[in-house]
């Protein structure tokens, strides 16, 4: 089974996407733990909680994986975790850190920020969708693994993720 993440700053249709691949392809798709686990939250999150959101994200990723299946989609992955810590923080939990470096995955589909930020309460930064893209980029170019700028409408994004797949994985 090969390990697809969608990624990239807030409101950028990540969601959307990574429900569709799964839909096309029959496959599962892993959620954004973050969004049940804040949801949840009756206060503002610090940062022990995204230690927890990190740990509920690949329980959730290890519980999703269906033998036989060609791909598992996740709706982002730890990577987003350490970016977001990193920028709103100032530091990433180790444990974060070293998962990463244990986790594998074949390819990243990275949502470029060329569509209209939507609010909603769980998201921050809408001035800054320029900065983190830049540094979700050079992350994901950092890790070596293939991946693919995702851009447009919803149907030209679908389009795009299809095409690219078929050269990633």
């Amino acid at each position: 089974m090969k390990k697809i993440v969608v990624i990239g700053p807030e409101s950028t249709g990540k969601t959307t996407l990574t429900k569709q691949l799964a839909d096309y392809f029959g496959c599962p798709l892993v959620e954004e733990y973050a969004r049940f686990y804040l949801s949840q939250l009756d206060r503002p999150y610090n940062q022990e909680d995204l230690l927890k959101i990190a740990q509920g994200q690949l329980a959730s990723e290890d519980t999703r994986q269906e033998p036989g299946k060609p791909y598992l989609f996740c709706d982002t992955d730890l990577r987003v975790i350490k970016i977001w810590s990193s920028f709103k923080f100032n530091q990433v939990h180790p444990w974060i850190l070293a998962q990463i470096e244990k986790r594998k995955y074949h390819a990243y589909l990275l949502m470029d920020i060329d569509i209209l930020w939507v609010p909603d309460p769980q998201r921050e930064h809408p001035e800054s969708r320029q900065q983190l893209f830049n540094i979700y980029q050079k992350e994901i170019e950092s890790s070596g693994v293939p991946y693919a700028l995702i851009s447009g409408e919803k149907q030209q994004r679908f389009r795009q993720a299809l095409e690219s797949l078929s050269h990633l994985t």
